[in-house]
């Protein structure tokens, strides 16, 4: 795996944030044109699909080699929960409770995604935390209520419960997308948009949605293909260098950059709550920035398969059908190594921390 670091990783999850951001108004242009919204989702994670797979057929009539893992049988398993969780039950839980609650609550509670991605990765998946990242997150979120905010509080009622669920489910997925994250990631965006895509299109037909014209089909699929799968892409990459819980954290910015990004097509305004959602989320990303975690550390021996160079934690013998150059991919073994330097949870930093505010 190249080594990005840091910055490499903050820009792929900013990045993957602005592309899901600028789909949210492309996206309710579409819903404009008499669109079913269910249908909308559908189409979205469609086109994220046959785009990448436009992409990955592509690569190998060229024989572009990515150098990535490929899928063993192995992550089977993980692959299909997570295309259940993310693609599946968390659609499902939305269209259900958007149809019980109001838009501005709706708006609200969708925020809670972030903040479900970054819990389970700290309490279940143990990654680090201290207080600056604690606050840098709540400062992004809060950014993102915000800006979100409509007045008249949010009702607790079955369709806030319904949303709340979606949220949990995209949380659980982007914290098993995670444990894949060594592999493709232009195969696992493209695996879950044409399975998710093709169980929402299933759904929205028997509930009587009907197509629209093929421009608005090729339109969906263009703002799916960037918005969902490109956007998929990026955040599997910022998943490898920075763990779930931080790029869950850079990709709260979403609902801010795609209120920029609506500023300069649609000419809205600059409100008192955008100024206030963009110092919090500044705020927010800076304390993130600004993270300096290290500590003595230790690698316990083990094998895996991730596209890699051989730097200072890859020190290991070739076999005779290992691929040459760098960076490529093959099953390796990590001797055990005990180090300190910088580190985030990334694919070989996934340890438990005695103290956890360092």
């Amino acid at each position: 795996m190249p080594q990005l670091g840091r910055y490499g990783g903050v820009a792929m999850a900013l990045g993957s944030a602005a592309l899901f951001g600028a789909s949210t108004p492309l996206a309710k242009l579409l819903l404009g044109d008499g669109v079913d919204p269910w249908l909308l989702a559908a189409m979205l994670y469609i086109g994220s699909g046959l785009g990448l797979a436009v992409v990955h057929l592509s690569r190998r009539a060229f024989g572009v080699l990515a150098a990535e893992a490929p899928f063993r049988r192995g992550d089977l398993p993980w692959l299909g929960l997570i295309v259940l969780a993310g693609g599946v039950a968390g659609p499902l839980l939305l269209m259900l409770g958007l149809a019980r609650t109001s838009a501005s609550s709706a708006s609200l509670l969708l925020n809670l995604e972030g903040l479900a991605t970054m819990a389970i990765a700290w309490l279940v998946f143990r990654e680090n935390v201290d207080r600056r990242l604690l606050a840098g997150a709540f400062a992004i979120l809060g950014g993102a209520v915000l800006l979100s905010w409509r007045g008249g509080g949010v009702g607790l009622d079955w369709g806030a419960l319904a949303i709340a669920g979606a949220c949990l489910a995209w949380g659980i997925d982007n914290n098993l997308t995670r444990k894949l994250s060594s592999s493709d990631p232009v195969v696992i965006a493209m695996t879950k948009g044409l399975v998710a895509g093709g169980v929402n299109l299933g759904l929205a037909m028997a509930r009587g949605a009907h197509l629209p014209s093929l421009g608005a089909i090729a339109a969906t699929g263009v703002v799916g293909f960037v918005g969902y799968g490109v956007s998929l892409v990026l955040f599997v990459l910022g998943l490898r260098q920075l763990g779930a819980a931080r790029t869950g954290a850079y990709f709260s910015t979403a609902p801010f950059l795609g209120a920029v990004i609506a500023i300069g097509l649609f000419h809205d305004a600059v409100t008192v709550q955008l100024v206030g959602a963009a110092l919090l989320m500044g705020l927010g990303v800076w304390l993130h920035l600004m993270e300096d975690h290290s500590h003595d550390h230790v690698h316990e021996p083990m094998q895996h398969e991730h596209r890699h160079v051989h730097d200072v934690h890859h020190q290991h013998a070739h076999g005779l059908d290992d691929p040459g150059g760098e960076p490529h991919s093959h099953a390796h073994h990590h001797a055990r190594l005990v180090h300190r330097h910088p580190h985030y949870p990334d694919l070989h930093h996934r340890h438990g921390h005695a103290h956890e505010a360092e």
